[in-house]
Parts: C-alpha cells; sequence; structure tokens
C-alpha cells in the first residue's frame, strides 16, 4: 500500500532474537540488547563522529547478534539467568527493557524531520515499550509522588530489591500470599513505573496534536498483556486468564474520523486492531487480492471486523470478547525445577480460554460476564461487573450462561481451528530432528 514502514522497539525478545517479528518493517530500531540500534541523530556524538560511531556500532551487531540469539533462545542459558546474581547484571547490560525514554524522544525527532519533508509517502510506525515490566526503577520524583514511604522504609527497600533480583519469581505462581507490606510495595512501585512512562509519553502525544497532518493520523494505544502482581497468587503474565492478564489499554485517536473523549464499555478483541488499522489504510485491490489469500482476511471480513463497526454501536461480534492463553514451556520447566509441586496446584500446563459478554437484563444496567475454561471445560464464572477482581466463582448459579458461553467458545475454537487448515502450508516440515525450532515452539506455548 506504498507505507513507509518504521519500529522502534524496547523489547530484546522481539528487536533482537531471530524470531520473524520485524518482518514488514523497513526500518526497525532495537533499543534492547546488548549493542542497541538507534538512530543516527539518537548519538550524541557531532559529525562526523556519529557516523564513525554508528559504523563501529554496526560491526559489533553483526558479531554479538548471533551470540543474543543463541543465549536468547537456549534453555540453558534461561535456566543460569534466573540465578538472582545474575539478573541484575544481564537486566541492565542487556537493556533487558530496553531505553524507553529515550526511544520516545527519537521517535518524536524523527517524526519532526519527516514534517520538514514535501514527500507525502503514508507511514506506518510501531512504538514499543517495556517500562512497566520487572525490575521496578522508576526515578525518584515518581516515587516520591506515589511511594513516598519507600525512602525511609528498609523494609520496603529490600523488599523490592529482592524482586528486582529474582527474575524466577517474575512468572512463578506464589506458594503463599504475599505480605501486606509487600504487595503495597509492588502495586506502588509499579504504579511509580506507569506514572513515569506517562509522563514521557505525553511529550509524544503532544507533538502529535501539532503535526501538519494531525487530523488524518490514526493513534492506537494497546498493550500485549497486563501483569499480575500476586493476585489469585500468580505472578507476571504467564498461566492465567483473569482480569488483570487479559484486559488491557485500548484507546483510539483520529481527529478527523471518531468522536473524540467517547468511553466503549463493550468488551472487544485486541485482535481487531489489525483490522481496524487495514480498513483505515484503505487497502487497495491489490494488496486486498494479496491478503485474502489467508482465511479470514477476505476484504468482507476485513471491513466487518473493523472497530470502527462497535464505536458507531453496531458490534460484528455480539459485544463478545474471546482470550486463550497458552503456558510458557521455559517458565514451566524452571518451574519444575525448583517447585515442582505448585504445576498440579495452579495447572501450570493446561491450556485457558475465557470469553467475556456484556448483557442487558430487562430495564438494568448490562452487565459484563465471564467465562474462564481449562482444557475446554468450563470452570469459572464471574460477574465482572460487580465483581471485577473476580473473587467469587458463580458457576453453580448461572448454568444456562455457562452454556451459552461455552458454547460461543467452541465457535471460536471451530472457526480458528478451520482458518489454521485452510491456510497455505508450502512444504511439509519435518520438525524431529530441529532442536532448536522446537525449543522455540516450546518457549512460545505451541508445543509441549
Amino acid at each position: 500500500m506504498g507505507y513507509e514502514t518504521v519500529g522502534f522497539c524496547n523489547n530484546p525478545l522481539v528487536g533482537i532474537l531471530n524470531n520473524g517479528f520485524k518482518r514488514g518493517f523497513q526500518t526497525f530500531y532495537n533499543y534492547g540488547g546488548a549493542i542497541p540500534s538507534l538512530p543516527r541523530q539518537s548519538s550524541p556524538l557531532p559529525p562526523p563522529l556519529n557516523y564513525i560511531s554508528e559504523g563501529y556500532t554496526q560491526f559489533l551487531r553483526r558479531i554479538s547478534y548471533p551470540i543474543q540469539n543463541f543465549f536468547g533462545q537456549s534453555d540453558l542459558a534461561f535456566r543460569v539467568s534466573l540465578n538472582s546474581w545474575l539478573t541484575p547484571i544481564w537486566s541492565k547490560l542487556a537493556n533487558f527493557k530496553g531505553q524507553n525514554p529515550r526511544s520516545v524522544k527519537d521517535v518524536i525527532s524523527f517524526l519532526q524531520q519527516r514534517e520538514q519533508e514535501p514527500a507525502d509517502q503514508p507511514l506506518f510506525l510501531f512504538l514499543n515499550l517495556m517500562e512497566t515490566h520487572l525490575p521496578f526503577w522508576p526515578p525518584g520524583e515518581f516515587i516520591d509522588r506515589l511511594a513516598p514511604y519507600i525512602r525511609h522504609n528498609k523494609e520496603a527497600r529490600n523488599i523490592m530489591r529482592a524482586w528486582n533480583r529474582e527474575a524466577y519469581r517474575w512468572a512463578a505462581p506464589l506458594a503463599e500470599p504475599l505480605g501486606e507490606l509487600e504487595s503495597q510495595v509492588l502495586n506502588d512501585l509499579y504504579d511509580a513505573e506507569v506514572a513515569f512512562q506517562d509522563d514521557y509519553l505525553s511529550h509524544l502525544f503532544d507533538f502529535l496534536d501539532q503535526r501538519r497532518k494531525q487530523k488524518d493520523t490514526l493513534t492506537v494505544i494497546v498493550a500485549d498483556h497486563g501483569d499480575g502482581l500476586g493476585d489469585h497468587r500468580y505472578f507476571g503474565h504467564a498461566f492465567v486468564a483473569y482480569q488483570e492478564l487479559v484486559h488491557v489499554p485500548l484507546i483510539m485517536n483520529w481527529p478527523g474520523r471518531y468522536e473524540s473523549g467517547r468511553r466503549i464499555d463493550t468488551p472487544v478483541s485486541t485482535r481487531r486492531v489489525f483490522h481496524t488499522m487495514l480498513e483505515a489504510a484503505g487497502a487497495t485491490p491489490e494488496a486486498m487480492e494479496k491478503l485474502e489469500s489467508t482465511p479470514g482476511l477476505e476484504a468482507a471480513s476485513v471491513k466487518r471486523l473493523s472497530l470502527r463497526h462497535t464505536i458507531a454501536g453496531r458490534d460484528p461480534e455480539q459485544q463478545t470478547a474471546f482470550s486463550e492463553v497458552y503456558p510458557p514451556m521455559n517458565f514451566v520447566r524452571a518451574i519444575e525445577r525448583r517447585q515442582p509441586e505448585l504445576l498440579d496446584e495452579f495447572r501450570c500446563l493446561d491450556i485457558r480460554r475465557a470469553a467475556v459478554r456484556q448483557r442487558a437484563s430487562g430495564n438494568e444496567a448490562a452487565t459484563a460476564m465471564k467465562l474462564i475454561e481449562i482444557e475446554g471445560v468450563p470452570d469459572e464464572l464471574f460477574d465482572l461487573t460487580h465483581d471485577p477482581l473476580e473473587l467469587q466463582n458463580v458457576i453453580e448459579e448461572q448454568q444456562g450462561l455457562v452454556t451459552t458461553l461455552d458454547k460461543s467458545l467452541e465457535q471460536m475454537v471451530s472457526r480458528a481451528t478451520r482458518e489454521r487448515d485452510a491456510m497455505p502450508t508450502g512444504a511439509a516440515v519435518d520438525i524431529d530432528g530441529d532442536e532448536l525450532l522446537k525449543k522455540r515452539l516450546q518457549g512460545l506455548g505451541y508445543m509441549e
């Protein structure tokens, strides 16, 4: 469709590892990893020293990328990295959380420079942030604002220091619930990280409001997952389908098309962001012809699933959203070695699926109900309107609704299976002898 495609990525698992996530980008900057790949204007050195530095850095990256790929996809390296004495080293030296404020500043610089160019080529820009991931290191001013007690409470500081060092605990279920102070420290420092990210993102949003093509700019803010901080005795973003993991922000701004300031309470799936952006880009017939070789991406399907319809009050998915959670096998193996008793207790090997549906009852306000299935069997039902923390399982009281939502999940799985089976597969691939590919698929949760 003639777009310039640029990525600014702070996640080393996306920007460094050779996993195909960078395909389609003409330019892709990595702010994570041992040797980041940054825009030239990001260098503090003046010309021509910045050119010399860039050439030297590119040489080092060519050497380091195969090494980082090996460690990033090695089960042994993963096990070693979980040792508490190593975590502070690799999380800093390998830029595990990237350089988020710097990347936002570079995005603004990139857009400023582009504004001065006469070319009218449309732009797709992707910015991936990692600020709110553990370890938590928010600047002091945000700690003082949201957790001032940290300054004079040595026990609180020791708690955060321990969590920042123990990477294994970032995704493992909790054998015992968090203590009161421990829970407060983790939640407050998480809020401080969010506030810090909001602060530097505000500069980007201010700039977007001033762009020459502001009315033609679609901005989408979305998260790929939430985080558990001891909720339901789970931690991180793995294993569960509770709201703290799957209920994420989705904000869209398009001054030329969408009414500003509206809040839509209809449950929607983030997968529809793709259809929305594709429709907004005005896919040409040639582009749609290529897409239509993929089941589910026919022109009619793209238009039907665009969030534009939901904004207009015509929801094509009948106010229902689905989620699916596979266990990350690298962490499963880590738990198996350290706390094997937790695997059965927390059903860490099981696939979870959930359906959320908003329904109205007579003249009453709409109620959001959520069914969670484990390995295809209905397990929990929650009234999210009156029980947003999912503490009271009402599955025995609403068997009729359970049957309805279970049928919706079955239909969703069947549809996804049909589309997967109909996709062109090319030549058959024998992975029995490819241990590296097996480990990648296991790490992503696609194989046991």
